[in-house]
């Protein structure tokens, strides 16, 4: 490692690939968002966002809700539940206040976490859908009262 200088990518950084949706700074988006492709947040999200590829939090970016993606890259701030399916890099500037199952991670000096970590080698493959709610399923018929 002499000689060598130490390279420090941050979440400005950016990605290889197509950048799909971008929550801008200043930003406030109320619902659940989902995404075959790359997705950034400099905004505030109030909701769950699925992610089939990347997904990137930048240093101004607030997720109020769970995130599940394939890979995610933190440097602003999630409260709630995190599923990556690959790398999850929690910058130093990064917080999230919630669990995280992922296959692998990686801390910098000063990023934070509150929560439990688990660390799987396979999970399932995010789908582009949320799964729905039982309010959303057809109501069963009640069945004819024939005690008359």
């Amino acid at each position: 490692m002499l000689g060598k200088a130490k390279t420090t990518v941050t979440a400005t950084t950016e990605p290889s690939g197509k950048i799909s949706t971008i929550i801008g700074p200043g930003a406030v988006f109320d619902g659940n968002l989902s995404s075959t492709e790359t997705i950034r947040i400099d905004g505030t999200v109030n909701g769950n966002c699925n992610c089939q590829q990347k997904m990137i939090v930048g240093p101004e970016g607030t997720v109020e809700g769970n995130i599940t993606s394939q890979s995610l890259m933190v440097s602003g701030k999630i409260d709630g539940d995190v599923m990556v399916h690959g790398k999850l890099e929690l910058l130093s500037t990064g917080n999230i206040h919630g669990n995280i199952t992922t296959k692998a991670l990686i801390v910098d000096e000063g990023g934070c976490f509150d929560g439990k970590c688990i660390m799987k080698d396979s999970m399932p493959v995010p789908s582009p859908e949320p799964p729905k709610k039982a309010a959303d399923a057809p109501a069963k018929e009640k069945p004819a009262d024939t005690s008359k």
